[in-house]
């Protein structure tokens, strides 16, 4: 109805002005007679009034179609009534909704193009990575180890980039199975030995739970769990030399902990640490931060359907939880 009112507000004006003039010119012109006047006035003002509600009845539907927001892009396809001025716009939102969804479709090529490049410049970098990984293994130390960490922080980059241009696509991607949570955890910590060796911290495995199993995607746990062992092993050197992955039950879930002793999270950083590209005042400190690493862990574990938990004092340490819900866990089935 506002709608309606704002766009006849001005015939409205124009029709009230016309009839005290024709009035006022009368009354110039020497008649008298204000009954007549008057009579007049109200008949054009009902004529007026029939008319519009004769039009806002007819083009109601327009009208409310107008005010009220598209929930979904094939409701910009649903016609109105037959009035010209319907007709017109319905034909003007399927143009463009046609243009739009042309130039969303190109874009979406664009992407998909450049992440498959993406994705297959990741694997060719591995390669050249490797030889230089074996050539690095005849050379005397320590220019052997220097080499060989300087690869192993490339391998990590290379791998951050893989997993980002997979999220997109990452329920594609899934394969959900049982996995058995202390044989994942003995992987990484096989994967990551040298980076372990290297920053002088140590895992301890705490198995409360022996057997656990969850049902979950195996790669991309195996994601998850890297990336929160090298922010805690990166954050702990020099400080600590214990890192402790826990595993065991709460209320029927099942709980998998990575908790190091290392410098801990700012409390002003600790609800943007999983924003995209944010790095904190820990980040600044150590420059090789992305601010990647924990958004892809928030991302991937919502899209596994895993409830994240961080817990952090600065100058004793941070614990971040892998929360398995009671159907996924498998272990007290």
């Amino acid at each position: 109805m506002k709608l309606f009112l704002r766009e006849h507000v001005l015939l409205i004006m124009v029709q009230l002005f016309q009839s005290v003039m024709i009035s006022l010119l009368f009354w110039l012109d020497g008649y008298r007679d204000v009954g007549v006047s008057l009579y007049a006035f109200f008949l054009s003002m009902l004529l007026l009034t029939a008319f519009l509600c004769y039009r806002y009845v007819s083009r109601r539907n327009f009208y409310q179609r107008l005010q009220h927001s598209l929930t979904a892009l094939d409701q910009s396809l649903e016609t109105t009534e037959r009035a010209p001025i319907s007709e017109a716009l319905d034909q003007l939102l399927a143009a463009q909704y046609r243009l739009y969804r042309e130039e969303l479709l190109k874009g979406e090529d664009r992407q998909d193009e450049h992440l498959l490049f993406m994705d297959r410049w990741v694997h060719q970098m591995k390669t050249p990575l490797s030889v230089i990984e074996l050539t690095a293994q005849s050379l005397d130390e320590p220019e052997s180890s220097s080499i060989r960490e300087e690869t192993d922080r490339m391998r990590e980059g290379l791998n951050t980039v893989l997993y980002l241009a997979r999220l997109r696509t990452i329920k594609e991607d899934f394969h959900i199975k049982p996995v058995v949570l202390s044989k994942l955890i003995h992987e990484v910590n096989q994967e990551n030995k040298r980076f372990y060796i290297r920053n002088e911290v140590f895992p301890q495995l705490k198995e409360e739970k022996t057997g656990a199993i969850v049902e979950t995607d195996e790669k991309w746990l195996f994601f998850l769990l890297s990336q929160l062992i090298h922010n805690a092993v990166k954050y702990s050197a020099g400080k600590s030399n214990q890192l402790i992955l826990s595993l065991y039950d709460r209320s029927g879930e099942m709980v998998l902990e990575v908790k190091d002793f290392g410098i801990g999270i700012p409390v002003v950083d600790r609800k943007r640490i999983f924003n995209k590209f944010y790095t904190g005042e820990n980040g600044r400190k150590y420059r090789e931060s992305t601010g990647m690493g924990l958004y892809l862990v928030n991302e991937v574990a919502e899209k596994l359907e895993h409830c994240l938990e961080m817990e952090s004092t600065v100058g004793e340490g941070s614990t971040f939880r892998i929360i398995f819900s009671k159907t996924q866990n498998l272990t007290s089935m």
